[in-house]
């Protein structure tokens, strides 16, 4: 390395956005593109680090010396090192447009058709759209799907998609939205959301042109602080380099290696990507050759190419690694990415001295990513073989889009000519063991047998017995696994037999929604599909973040320091280690804290910064402050602490049910007479459901820069947060009263309940580091820190017994619910009250009581997450039902209609249920999903397929609005009107993407009778409004947009003398008049929600202001081998009152319910039984993709529905569509029913959510299930736990 170190080395030369930059490397070797741009271009956002998740998107064009040609491609800038761009030219979102020049026709697009909300994630879409048009000027619908894959978070995914579909030509769009079907009571006409017409054409001419300097040159060495880069520009200098550094790193795409660098250290980096014989094609007889360095991507072209040309026979195995390729990882990755990793048949591997072949068989992976390849050797090229005719790969994983296999496996069967005896077989597997397995014992068994059912039966019997695996083996969910390799050679021998032809599905989706009143001036833009404000903003990456706030003087970062045990006293933490990293300012610890180490939303029972004991996993001990992020997290991971372990560790729900580990109070709510409810009815059951937990995952991670004024104590906040009242508790930690620190809050990317309270305890730290160091602080928590740390959705568990008719009539229900609060109350309480105010959803009982326990447990406290525990008390009651459902052998629909309720009636807190519009939407939903025949279809689908069924569902929901706790439900603004006219507006609520700000710029439009354009929001901040009440349970338009009124109110009455002295006078007019006349141009506003209060002690009062309601009717497809699904058909009828804005309330609906959807089938946390969190980031935490979005989406919002109890008779619409996704889970539950009556089992049956695939193939039992028990509960240590 020392002699390395004395050659040449090189500076490093790319452009961006058409502009030369050289960099020195020796500050930047390590680093990866994002952080080099982050530094002066704010547009490319880093959401995960690890390439899952799409924000940080950017074009990447660079010379191809092989294919001779300028090859643009989108890559994650979180991945790309930046010593792999030497001589490409990087273009990023600010490089194609701007508002302040031209915005390209991609950012037009996506912001006019309203397809950004929080817009974190926008700038990422915008550039994988923008290098498609750059490589496909007029794609298809699958070519944009394609360019999307594996992108996560997009809350208004159908939008997007709608917005995009419009090609380089405008107006020329797969479809129009706002068409509608004139059926039942949607005869009214119909409003476009937008006009394609008015888009800007695709102007080829407008891009940016590759540099022509950017060719090929010689070796390049670049050497950084700890590390070394070397680009070889030849084979021979490679092996050369290799045969003197065996243990060198080979990088090509990066996709390993940059996950760990921030991890793990490597002092030689070889970097082989552009070598002419590691990226070379040819074709042989046999098949075609590789290089070692061809990417996913054109090894797929070339792959698609070959088959459209070759017959089918001859390309069984470039067909399947098609298959794989689809749904492997997203476009950037495979962009980016080797294809060494694929379905091969033989390795070329060379050496200085020599060369060898090296075949696929099970003595090729030696050990868990460790190989046969010496050090010394590299992999030259891989052959792909044309094909044996018989012959698939499968892939089963919790997503199908972008994630890691659970099992996979290759199978290849060879019989004698003219017969259908087996020749030879082979089965090969992944996923169960740590390398990959042949089923050996198995192929022995079946050569020479015919391939008939006695052989699949003798075949899964020697399966069973070979594919073993551990109870406790790493991944867990063994029977699982076990059951998917006799499954999946079942899918194979089905194939041979058949060679069943794949349906390839379309994407037809609409929108429906109010059109506004006659006559209504075009200047009202209530009602009307109003832009978001920032969109345009957020599409060209010019909207600023938290992390955009430029850097002050001598500003230092933060990093955590985090507790790696679950329960234990701290004895010690030395920080020797961490203190002699470079650039490290101090360490903080709870001794610093000027004030109160104690703190907490509404009970203050816990530490800011851990002292004397740690309470879970990722409780913060301490933090580092340094000179650069790099710094501080090298320093943080240096920093030691020596723990004394306590008992008991409680980690779920059933442990603190042991353990009677409860916070108090239990809650309860009774209604009727339980006995004489039971005794009236015909049968009685009992059941239970489990409901997973959920990760927030909003695309901006936690974030505060936190700036010392100098004086009194003050402190500035800059606060990524729901509330910044709440974030005003800093004044406890720093001593100081709450006038003195202002917390100002721009815009979130993303909150969803976890910015609420969660985020207090971050800004808190910074702002103490600051009070010490005397200088700004700023930390953006990464994504595994953020998972590890802020905690999220309650997990529930839901027990109940239910009395009933015999037609299906709910006579009384006894209902115990039991949350996983973690190691502190924060707004758990309130949390379980509203899931025990939603037991019922929308069934009328007769005799109730619902009795909630928050469990104590060593986690990290969860939170509030959308919804705020109404969707677990809802997903309860559902479960009751449908299991009454089945007891009956009655319609689910049926069952469910016959125990509504109707107008008039009282819930079981006993308020009355006003502007009732369930049935409507029952109604309506029914009509426009045609459910009968839909039905019928169903039916008779399931009738004709054994291994595939389809289920139906239809779901409604009820969701009341208001904070529970009623002093909350209170709001300000304030309005300044300057003298030209133009009005700035604040008030108490945060803009997360939600449209907020736009909608209260359209309530002052409306109340002040001037144009909207005239009227600006800045940001949200505790010196303009204080006292605000945190932006989540839905109300925020209610209250915030009444409070805006009132000020505007009050402006309007001291302008309407002088409106009276010049009727014909303008705005401006009026303005300059009262001014001269010294009247007071600027007002607050406030808003108090009346009549609200329940007791629980006595069940009385009134705990909502009012309900809103919807109805969803969803169609699946599940695979009863795999239990994987798809999401064939969803319909959705909301009621939002007299919409403000259909456009954002269309969005919201939308996003809303794929949330729900990955709740209810998809998003898994998985902990240990110590406590840690396995599932910290988009590897292997997987939340909805666009290849998620039913099939066929249809969003209808009520109409003539008003609500006199809101803003301009409008209605809630953030939370309440949510647990519409349930319609998606019962009608997974649906199918599963068939299935299991296939195999004679009838009758109610426990499936808990999510519905992931190892749940659906587990309940679809089966005589593949019956081989594979699952390992008795106590006689094994199990990977993980469910919490």
């Amino acid at each position: 390395m020392e002699e390395i170190s004395k050659k040449h080395r090189d500076d490093l030369i790319l452009f961006v956005n058409g502009k030369k930059v050289i960099r020195d490397t020796s500050l930047f070797c390590k680093v990866s593109l994002m952080s080099v741009l982050s530094v002066c271009l704010t547009g490319t956002k880093l959401g995960c680090a690890e390439g899952g998740c799409g924000a940080c998107t950017v074009m990447v064009s660079r010379f191809h010396s092989n294919r001779n040609a300028i090859v643009h491609q989108a890559v994650n800038a979180c991945l790309a090192p930046i010593c792999s761009l030497h001589h490409c030219a990087v273009t990023t979102v600010e490089g194609i447009g701007s508002v302040a020049s031209k915005v390209h026709p991609v950012q037009e697009r996506i912001a006019k058709a309203h397809g950004s909300q929080c817009g974190f994630c926008t700038p990422g879409i915008v550039m994988s759209m923008y290098a498609l048009l750059r490589n496909n000027p007029q794609p298809m619908m699958r070519d944009i799907e394609e360019a999307f894959q594996g992108m996560m978070r997009p809350m208004i995914y159908n939008m997007i998609l709608f917005s995009l579909m419009c090609r380089g030509k405008a107006g020329a769009c797969y479809m129009i939205t706002g068409q509608k079907e004139e059926k039942g009571d949607s005869t009214n006409s119909v409003q476009q959301l937008f006009d394609p017409s008015e888009f800007m054409p695709l102007d080829p001419t407008q891009e940016i042109i590759f540099p022509p300097e950017l060719m090929p040159l010689r070796e390049l060495r670049f050497i950084g602080e700890r590390m070394q880069w070397i680009q070889p520009s030849s084979l021979k200098e490679l092996l050369q380099l290799k045969a003197e550094y065996p243990a060198a790193k080979l990088v090509v795409g990066n996709t390993e290696v940059g996950k760990a660098l921030s991890n793990q250290f490597y002092p030689l980096i070889l970097a082989p990507a552009f070598i002419d014989e590691l990226n070379s094609i040819q074709y042989t007889e046999n098949g075609i050759v590789f290089g070692a360095s061809v990417t996913l991507t054109l090894l797929g072209n070339v792959l698609h190419g070959e088959v459209n040309k070759l017959p089918s026979y001859k390309t069984e195995v470039f067909q399947a690694i098609l298959r794989q390729l689809h749904w492997f990882a997203g476009q950037q990755i495979r962009n980016y990415t080797a294809e060494t990793m694929c379905i091969l048949n033989s390795k070329h591997l060379i050496f200085k001295d020599g060369k060898r072949v090296l075949q696929m068989d099970d003595k090729f992976f030696t050990g868990y990513r460790k190989t046969a390849l010496k050090p010394e050797e590299i992999l030259l090229s891989i052959e792909i073989p044309y094909t044996r005719k018989y012959f698939s790969a499968f892939k089963q994983s919790p997503r199908k889009e972008d994630d890691i296999a659970i099992v996979t496996c290759g199978m290849n069967v060879v019989f004698w000519e003219g017969s259908n005896i087996v020749q030879d077989i082979q089965l090969s597997y992944g996923g169960m063991a740590s390398t990959t397995v042949l089923a050996t014992t198995t192929r022995s068994q079946l050569i020479g047998r015919q391939w008939d059912e006695e052989m699949l039966q003798d075949a899964c019997s020697y399966l069973t017995e070979e594919m073993t695996l551990s109870p406790s083996a790493p991944g867990g969910m063994v029977a699982y696994r076990r059951t998917l390799t006799i499954s999946l050679f079942f899918k194979f021998f089905l194939t041979v037999q058949h060679k069943l032809a794949q349906e390839l599905a379309q994407v037809p989706q609409g929108v429906e929604q109010d059109a506004v009143p006659p006559g209504q001036n075009m200047d009202d833009v209530i009602g009307r599909p109003i832009m978001h404000l920032s969109a345009v903003k957020q599409a060209t990456g010019e909207a600023v973040y938290c992390d955009d706030i430029p850097c002050y003087k001598n500003e230092l970062y933060l990093a955590l320091v985090t507790s790696t045990k679950p329960h234990a006293y701290i004895k010690s933490i030395d920080t020797t280690d961490a203190m002699a990293v470079p650039g490290v300012v101090t360490f903080v610890c709870a001794k610093d804290i000027p004030g109160s180490n104690k703190t907490g939303p509404v009970v203050y029972d816990e530490t800011v910064l851990a002292d004397e004991k740690v309470t879970c996993v990722g409780h913060i001990v301490g933090a580092i402050v340094a000179d650069t992020p790099a710094h501080a997290q090298r320093a943080a991971k240096a920093v030691r602490i020596s723990y004394q372990e306590l008992q008991a560790v409680i980690i779920t729900i059933q442990d603190a049910i042991a353990n009677e580990s409860f916070y108090q109070p239990t809650r309860t709510i009774e209604r009727g007479d339980l006995t004489q409810g039971f005794q009236e009815s015909d049968n009685i059951l009992q059941g239970e459901i489990h409901i997973g937990g959920q990760e927030h995952f909003y695309l901006e991670t936690n974030c505060t820069l936190a700036v010392p004024r100098g004086e009194d104590g003050e402190m500035e906040l800059f606060v990524s947060t729901q509330s910044t009242a709440k974030t005003q508790v800093s004044k406890h930690s720093l001593g100081v009263p709450a006038s003195h620190i202002v917390c100002r809050v721009k815009r979130m990317g993303g909150g969803f309940g976890g910015k609420e309270t969660r985020s207090t305890i971050l800004s808190t730290i910074v702002a103490v580091a600051a009070h010490k160091v005397k200088r700004a602080v700023r930390c953006m928590l990464d994504r595994d820190e953020d998972m590890l740390v802020s905690g999220g959705r309650h997990p529930f568990f839901g027990r109940y017994k239910v009395g009933f008719k015999k037609n299906g009539k709910v006579m009384a229900l006894d209902v115990t619910y039991y949350s996983n609060a973690g190691n502190s109350m924060d707004l758990s309480l309130s949390i379980m009250e509203r899931a025990l105010l939603h037991m019922d959803n929308c069934y009328n009982i007769p005799h109730v009581r619902g009795t909630g326990y928050i469990c104590r447990t060593n986690l990290p406290s969860n939170t509030a997450f959308r919804g705020f525990g109404g969707p677990q008390g809802m997903m309860v009651a559902e479960s009751w039902i449908n299991d009454v459902a089945l007891s009956c052998g009655l319609p689910a629909e049926q069952v469910r209609e016959l125990n509504l309720y109707k107008q008039g009636e009282y819930t079981p807190f006993n308020q009355c249920l006003e502007q009732f519009t369930i049935d409507r939407c029952w109604r309506e939903c029914m009509n426009i999903s045609d459910f009968h025949q839909r039905k019928a279809n169903v039916e008779l689908y399931n009738k004709q397929h054994r291994w595939t069924k389809r289920g139906l569902s239809i779901i409604p929901t009820k969701f009341g609005i208001s904070f529970t706790a009623v002093f909350l439900n209170q709001a300000g603004a304030l309005v300044h009107i300057y003298t030209d006219g133009s009005v700035l507006l604040t008030h108490g609520g945060t803009e997360m993407g939600q449209g907020l700000h736009t909608k209260m710029v359209q309530v002052a439009s409306r109340t002040l009778e001037i144009p909207s354009t005239k009227i600006f929001i800045s940001e949200t901040s505790t010196n303009t409004v204080p006292n605000t009440s945190p932006t989540a349970a839905s109300a925020s338009s209610d209250l915030n947009g009444m409070a805006v009124y009132n000020a505007c109110k009050t402006l309007l009455q001291r302008l309407e003398p002088y409106k009276a002295k010049n009727p014909k006078g303008f705005w401006e007019d009026w303005v300059t008049a009262a001014y001269f006349d010294r009247v007071n141009l600027s007002a607050n506003g406030f808003y108090k929600t009346p009549d609200l209060g329940y007791d629980f002690e006595t069940n009385s009062g009134h705990p909502f202001n009012y309900f809103s309601y919807g109805v969803a009717v969803s169609e699946v497809e599940i695979d009863c081998l795999t239990g994987s699904h798809k999401n064939l058909h969803t319909s959705i009828v909301m009621d939002v009152g007299k919409s403000l804005n259909p456009a954002l309330d269309i969005g919201q609906v939308e996003g809303a319910f794929m949330q729900g959807v990955g709740l209810f089938t998809l998003e898994e946390l998985r902990y240990s039984s110590q406590g840690y969190l396995y599932t910290r980031g988009p590897g292997m935490y997987k939340i909805p993709a666009f290849g998620d979005i039913p099939t066929e989406l249809k969003v209808s919002l009520l109409r003539d529905a008003p609500n006199e109890k809101a803003i301009f008779s409008s209605k809630a619409v953030g939370e309440p569509p949510l647990f519409l996704a349930a319609s998606v889970f019962y009608a997974i539950k649906d199918a599963i029913t068939a299935a299991r009556a296939e195999s004679g089992l009838i009758g109610p049956f426990r499936l808990d959510s999510p519905a992931t695939p190892e749940r659906i193939r587990n309940a679809c039992e089966d005589k593949f299930t019956k081989l594979c028990p699952p390992p008795e509960p106590g006689t094994y240590t199990p990977w993980d736990v469910r919490v």
